[in-house]
């Protein structure tokens, strides 16, 4: 059974941090591209960061770079999200999305993050 976890959400202040961790089960980790998604209220599920099936290589959507590091562990199999100084514009559900081929792509269940003093 494919799984997908996230965890780490929750309410942090403008400027704070937080971790986002996703844990995945059911299929071969180490093949898939990861990302975070995420969506606000009433907009688009819009894409975060994404990440090689190796690590090799990183992309971020422009309004987070240089705030947010994503990375992944094949081992415990599981990715990361590092948020930085976040903003009230941040505030979203973030999903964790893992991709091997067009027939073959997963999605967690989501987890709030609130960014607000």
């Amino acid at each position: 059974q494919v799984q997908l976890v996230e965890s780490g959400g929750g309410l942090v202040q403008p400027g704070g941090s937080l971790r986002l961790s996703c844990a995945a089960s059911g299929f071969t980790f180490s093949l898939y591209v990861m990302s975070w998604y995420r969506q606000a209220p009433g907009k688009e599920r819009e894409l975060v960061a994404r990440i090689t099936s190796r690590g090799g290589t990183t992309n971020y959507a422009d309004s987070v770079k240089g705030r947010f590091t994503i990375s992944r562990d094949n081992v415990k199999e599981t990715v990361y999200l590092q948020m930085n100084s976040l903003k009230p514009e941040d505030t979203a559900v973030y999903y964790c999305n893992a991709v091997f081929t067009t027939k073959l792509e997963y999605w967690g269940q989501g987890t709030q993050v609130t960014v607000s003093s």
